[in-house]
């Protein structure tokens, strides 16, 4: 019987050792569940991670013009809203919340002017700068002091980049694409009441800048495109590479959508770091021309960050204007012969994007059209050498400033 009774006590020692171990097995399990969630949301917040807003590109902005001596005045020029389903392309958004256009607005500075010319009592030429793909309208910080001698000087972030508002993009074509950007320009300039003004555009800004003046000719009475986008033809080359496993790769990727500013905002509390080093490689050791000083760098990387990583909106353009290698899908040459607007190019030296292109158009243009290169200059030309590109802006609009016959290229400036 002692036996039996000891058998006993020894099975339920047992049981209640093994419920003991279960129920720790399971307390671990849970925990490492627990665990393994925590760590899989805190990997979701890291790739979520938009550490900018409006309120931040605006005072990163500010930051960056405490460089330029002539006061400008700062707006949010409200261009309407619209319900979804508007007959507006650009208007086609998720929310119906009013659209605002970040402006800046440099009257010309006559007190500066007066130091190098005799100020001339003659209507002020009005100068809009469009920025590229990328970019915003601080990317001209180093041009606003020497161009608000001459003109009075707008520069905007696009509907979708900078501090303007970032609606959702929901266009799913090329001409639905450009009407996003050309129609928020022209409700601008509506709300803004501009008529016969200049327009620049760099880059991508130089492809939509285009495509207004051939819509909205009446109100464009020069046209100057910086290192344009959409002339280029696409080349043997580039085709060829299409061809093998890397372009195949790299086709997907474009096609996919992916964003510079979905990596930097994907690398979390890395991306400053990232944009820093870029910004000190590109505007600094490896620059075309003049580097930027340390202040610069500083002020301006800290700018870049912000308007890169702010909401993803204008950025998703790129797949339906560009094919692979920034080949426009509905190419600017084809439409040369509908131009109406006298137009001058503008290239960096060194810009990456082929003034050949240019050339080509002019040919079958049918109003006046020049084509200038600017030495120590690549696709930032107005960064790499800001004197040379304010020059060649200026001699681009001789005939709508005082003394029209004493502007000359200097500086080894050329006309192609």
């Amino acid at each position: 019987m002692r036996f039996v009774r000891i058998q006993r006590v020894s099975a339920v020692a047992k049981h209640v050792s093994s419920m003991g171990s279960k129920s720790s097995a399971k307390t671990e399990m849970e925990l490492a569940e627990g665990k393994k969630q925590s760590m899989f949301a805190a990997l979701q917040n890291f790739m979520r991670w938009i550490p900018t807003s409006r309120k931040d590109i605006i005072a990163s902005e500010q930051r960056l013009l405490t460089l330029i001596k002539t006061p400008y005045q700062q707006e949010q020029i409200n261009i309407g809203s619209g319900p979804p389903g508007s007959k507006l392309r650009w208007f086609r958004s998720t929310s119906n919340e009013p659209r605002f256009i970040n402006t800046i607005t440099f009257e010309k500075n006559s007190a500066a002017a007066a130091e190098t010319e005799v100020v001339e009592e003659e209507e002020v030429p009005t100068l809009v700068l469009v920025h590229g793909y990328g970019a915003s309208q601080g990317f001209f910080f180093r041009n606003f002091d020497a161009l608000a001698t001459k003109f009075r000087v707008l520069a905007i972030d696009q509907l979708g980049w900078g501090a303007s508002s970032r609606p959702d993009f929901t266009c799913k074509s090329t001409e639905e694409t450009e009407s996003w950007f050309i129609d928020s320009l022209e409700e601008w300039r509506k709300a803004k009441n501009l008529d016969n003004f200049i327009l620049l555009g760099h880059s991508l800004g130089g492809y939509i800048a285009a495509r207004y003046a051939l819509k909205h000719p009446e109100h464009v009475k020069h046209l100057i495109l910086v290192g344009p986008a959409g002339f280029s033809a696409e080349s043997d080359r580039w085709i060829e590479l299409k061809s093998t496993w890397k372009g195949v790769l790299a086709n997907f990727i474009w096609e996919s959508n992916v964003t510079p500013q979905a990596i930097i905002r994907g690398l979390g509390p890395f991306g400053p770091n990232l944009v820093r080093r870029y910004a000190g490689a590109r505007f600094g050791t490896n620059a075309s021309g003049t580097m930027l000083n340390e202040q610069e760098s500083k002020l301006f990387s800290d700018y870049m960050f912000h308007t890169l990583a702010a909401r993803a909106s204008g950025e998703l353009c790129l797949k339906y204007i560009f094919s692979l290698g920034a080949f426009a899908r509905s190419p600017l040459l084809t439409s040369a012969p509908d131009w109406k607007v006298p137009t001058s190019f503008i290239y960096g030296v060194e810009d990456w994007m082929d003034f050949r292109g240019a050339e080509e158009a002019r040919k079958r243009m049918n109003v006046p059209c020049e084509i200038i290169r600017v030495p120590q200059g690549g696709h930032f030309v107005m960064l790499d050498n800001a004197p040379g590109f304010d020059a060649a802006v200026t001699y681009a609009c001789r005939n709508y400033l005082p003394g029209r016959s004493g502007f000359n290229l200097t500086g080894g400036i050329s006309l192609v």
